[in-house]
């Protein structure tokens, strides 16, 4: 049965560019009608995606970033003309690497993002490399959320900030249906709990994360402490 749902056209893993990626960039570029659609639908504040992802567009020139999974773009968008930062979006679809390549040419930050077609969970980075590490709605969708969070530390550099959402296990019975369906369709995978995710973000150095709940969705930032 699963077999069959996620072969339809439309569904299926984030390397075959599914449907709803492009309806997540849609309701992300219009604020105005995706906030209402995110309340409605994911019930779910998307303002909080912009608030988090405008630390990019703070980080001083010379700043290393790693977008991981970077989907079409949506944090590219927090990037300032002449920031001079090093951008690295990376993600393991071709097309969601295209299309994020043409969404920065077209903002003017084309020259500050390099495109790299990887797996989360063997990054071809060195450790501690990187200033800030963004990972937005992409932790459940990883087939190994644990050791997508070991990489996504293990490059993180001391003093550096990893921050990101995802829809996790525990925000809710209401919210179950979401999350299995995700699962049915290919574009979710096993997921975690916030106390998983605490657990793990500690074990590489992310000892003391700031989490915000908001519907099924939950906001995490922290600082590398060692």
């Amino acid at each position: 049965m699963l077999g069959r749902l996620t072969s339809l056209p439309g569904l299926g893993g984030w390397d075959r560019d599914p449907l709803w990626s492009h309806v997540y960039d849609w309701t992300v570029e219009h604020r105005r009608v995706g906030g209402l659609l995110w309340a409605l639908t994911v019930q779910s504040d998307l303002g909080l995606l912009y608030d988090a992802a405008a630390e990019i567009g703070r980080l001083p020139r010379g700043a290393r970033v790693l977008d991981v999974p970077c989907g079409g773009g949506v944090a590219v968008r927090a990037l300032r003309p002449g920031q001079g930062v090093d951008y690295v979006a990376a993600d393991i679809s071709a097309l969601m690497l295209s299309r994020t390549a043409a969404l920065a040419a077209s903002l003017g930050v084309g020259d500050q993002v390099r495109t790299v077609l990887e797996d989360v969970g063997a990054l071809g980075h060195d450790d501690g490399s990187v200033d800030l590490v963004a990972s937005f709605t992409g932790l459940h969708c990883f087939p190994d959320p644990e050791r997508a969070v070991v990489e996504l530390t293990r490059v993180l550099r001391v003093g550096g900030v990893l921050t990101g959402s995802a829809i996790l296990d525990d925000t809710g019975l209401r919210y179950e249906p979401m999350r299995v369906g995700g699962r049915l369709s290919g574009l979710l995978g096993p997921g975690c709990t916030r106390a998983q995710l605490r657990t793990w973000l500690a074990r590489g150095g992310v000892v003391h994360p700031v989490l915000r709940t908001s519907g099924p969705v939950v906001y995490f930032r922290g600082v590398r402490e060692a």
